[in-house]
């Protein structure tokens, strides 16, 4: 594997603005007895990297925006976390924590050192601690994985971050393979412990060159740190009356393979996207997009159903739903209102999805979904079918398509349990009340956004159009008494039934 290493001062250079930067810094408190090995070693590290530590902190400007940082020096004894190291970083982010400064960490290190033992060991759970009341202030906390970062860094404060990028081709791993071959006796399994493959697995959300680096966290963080939505745009809704069309023929509509999906209305109606992947915990479903954006001026967490991923291959599973709870789980955490994109032909079916736990992942989604104390939103963009449909529905508004609908099953699921046969799926469409027009006389929908008279024949047209709407109601939902979100979420669907 080959990597190019920088310094942490070269690192910091390279991401803040002018390559300036204000140090936080204090000298350590010396842990190396007088006239010993280490007391040695550490004065050789000092005099090789210019550090007087394994850890740089400090503050400066990213794109404009004032951050504070932790960048690790590998050349300082592996990077190692020490006692006096710890000290260092843990001082750092109760700083930021303080001064309300976004935090990006870049670790490199070989994990806990050695020369300091097992208190040493233990100030990772210390650092965590410190994360996650940084976190819980919510403040943003973005990770980026230099090569290497293994053992108890990359098992603490080196996997907490909302947002995850690694270098390309760094080694990434809780056993460093010359620990592992040691005790085994054999080379740890090649491609297992390298960026690109932790990224397809869900645990990194991206692998970027530090030339991009900049680029990409400053996105990030003008999302994560952009506060409440402005006030309600000027002007009329975008909603207009819209002729009622037959049933079959919107769900016909829904399932034309050039029918725009989530992605095509993050490309066209959205900006400052930044697209996340998996779980961060080991999962990823293509099925479902988890991603920062704008629509407008409103900055949101978007959690969609991809329509294509689904359709070619990857239908959603129950690690999708994990997917979407993670967004959930951003949103509330960084205070950011939450877009949920229905846009499916139902979950997975399958013995793997119910071992692993596919209702569960429903239940619980719509549990978390309707108790979220930030403001909700749900774009119906298409087909909305069964529980993987219901999982992203409870919001505080709810936008539809002209041509999304919603349903128990596929209409040719009701049908055959109906009838015995396929054959009546259309009869069956009209009768259950699916289309958008019923949606919104049942009050299930809020807004229907116009199709001219089909959004695969205006694609473009059609986003922005969707973008417009969905600017215009978050702006509207930041509004509603955050003490009675969950309340009206459950009542909605309590007045559709009384309208029965």
């Amino acid at each position: 594997m080959s990597t190019r290493r920088l310094g942490a001062r070269a690192l910091v250079a390279r991401i803040l603005d002018g390559g300036d930067w204000t140090p936080w810094d204090v000298p350590p408190r010396p842990m190396a007895a007088p006239g010993s090995e280490y007391e040695a070693e550490l004065a050789a590290a000092r005099g090789r990297t210019g550090c007087d530590e394994a850890v740089i902190t400090g503050e400066g400007l990213l794109r404009g925006r004032r951050v504070a940082f932790v960048v690790s020096e590998f050349g300082f004894l592996a990077g190692s976390i020490g006692i006096a190291t710890a000290d260092r970083i843990v001082a750092a982010i109760e700083r930021a924590t303080a001064e309300g400064l976004p935090l990006l960490a870049a670790p490199s290190s070989g994990g806990t050192r050695m020369q300091e033992g097992t208190v040493a060991f233990v100030q990772m759970a210390r650092i965590s601690a410190a994360v996650m009341r940084h976190r819980a202030a919510g403040l943003p906390y973005l990770v980026h994985l230099r090569h290497p970062t293994t053992g108890g860094v990359l098992a603490s404060w080196g996997s907490l971050g909302h947002v995850t990028t690694a270098e390309p081709g760094a080694l990434i791993g809780f056993l460093g393979p010359r620990v592992y071959e040691a005790l085994h006796g054999e080379p740890f399994p090649p491609g297992v412990q390298v960026a690109e493959n932790l990224a397809a697995n869900g645990l990194v959300d991206a692998v970027v060159d530090v030339e991009d680096l900049a680029g990409r966290a400053a996105v990030a963080l003008s999302v994560l740190c952009a506060g409440p939505p402005p006030a309600v745009p000027a002007g009329e809704p975008v909603d207009e009356p819209v002729p009622e069309v037959p049933a079959w023929e919107s769900i016909s509509r829904s399932r034309d393979p050039g029918r725009p999906g989530v992605r095509n209305l993050l490309r066209h109606g959205a900006r400052d996207v930044t697209v996340l992947s998996g779980t961060g915990e080991g999962e990823a479903d293509p099925g479902l997009l988890l991603a920062l954006a704008r629509f407008g001026d409103a900055a949101c967490v978007v959690v969609g159903q991809d329509r294509l991923s689904q359709r070619t291959g990857h239908p959603l599973g129950p690690a999708g739903l994990r997917v979407a709870r993670r967004g959930m789980r951003l949103a509330r955490e960084v205070g950011l209102p939450l877009v949920t994109v229905v846009d499916t032909p139902g979950a997975v079916l399958s013995a793997d999805a119910e071992e692993r736990g596919l209702a569960g992942e429903i239940a619980r989604c719509l549990a978390e979904l309707t108790m979220l104390p930030v403001p909700t939103l749900c774009l119906l963009l298409g087909e909305g079918t069964g529980g993987a449909a219901l999982a992203l529905l409870p919001a505080d508004r709810v936008l539809c398509a002209r041509h999304g609908w919603l349903s128990p099953l596929p209409p040719e699921g009701a049908s055959a349990i109906v009838h015995r046969t396929v054959d009546r799926a259309a009869e069956m469409a009209e009768s259950q009340g699916v289309r958008a027009a019923d949606l919104y006389a049942s009050g299930i929908v809020d807004v229907i956004v116009p199709e001219r008279p089909d959004a695969a024949k205006e694609p473009v047209a059609f986003c922005d159009r969707t973008a417009r709407a969905v600017a215009r109601a978050l702006a509207e939902v930041a509004d509603l008494d955050p003490a009675a979100r969950s309340t009206a979420r459950e009542r909605r669907f309590l007045r559709a039934a009384e309208m029965r």
